[in-house]
């Protein structure tokens, strides 16, 4: 949730390195096809420099330990300017486009209705399993008002602000995303039988 108010715009935040391993996020076997992601960390005591970005870190790290490339990371204070911070991030078509925080039901909690617009359409089941998994850890994960969606050729993720939140929601991306990226460029259904 937010911290207050704040201004200014989105901040550029540089590489930040491993700071973990695709164990400690989304288990073995979790890599599979290269491609980049934007990250965007809505928090305003971060962008004002008062928190110290937590989940930013660990959503690269994963992304890393993928054999992904980091498109571009921002921090911005929650708010009116979410949407063009993720749109600033969709302008470079990146496979797939990670927020964190600003999804619960604080006042300044506008991430997903700055997504919302920006979808080509929602993939209603992604938020609600990552929903369904975090309640069964702890009772408010079930507040989150996180979306995901496509943009153009670009998967959407609204994730929580927590780092317990955005563990669980990598873990369904391992899960899925090598599916949900090979779907979106047309690829076939894969057979299980």
């Amino acid at each position: 949730m937010s911290g207050g108010e704040g201004g200014g715009g989105a901040g550029r935040v540089g590489s930040a390195g491993r700071v973990g391993s695709a164990g400690s996020v989304g288990g073995e076997g979790s890599v599979g096809r290269a491609g980049s992601v934007g990250i965007l960390i809505v928090s305003t005591r971060a962008a004002a420099g008062t928190y110290d970005d937590r989940t930013g870190p660990l959503i690269e790290a994963w992304a890393t330990a993928r054999g992904w490339s980091v498109a571009n990371r921002l921090v911005v204070p929650d708010g009116p300017g979410v949407g063009p911070a993720i749109a600033e991030l969709l302008r470079a078509a990146p496979d797939l486009v990670v927020t964190s925080g600003g999804t619960g039901i604080h006042p300044h909690d506008r991430t997903p209705d700055q997504t919302r617009p920006l979808l080509d359409y929602e993939i209603p089941g992604f938020p609600e399993e990552l929903r369904r998994r975090g309640g069964q850890k702890v009772a408010s994960a079930l507040l989150s008002r996180g979306l995901a969606g496509v943009a153009g050729s670009s998967i959407v993720v609204n994730l929580p602000g927590s780092t317990g939140g955005v563990r669980d929601g990598l873990g369904l991306l391992d899960d899925v995303l090598d599916h949900m990226v090979d779907q979106l460029h047309g690829g076939d259904h894969r057979r299980t039988d």
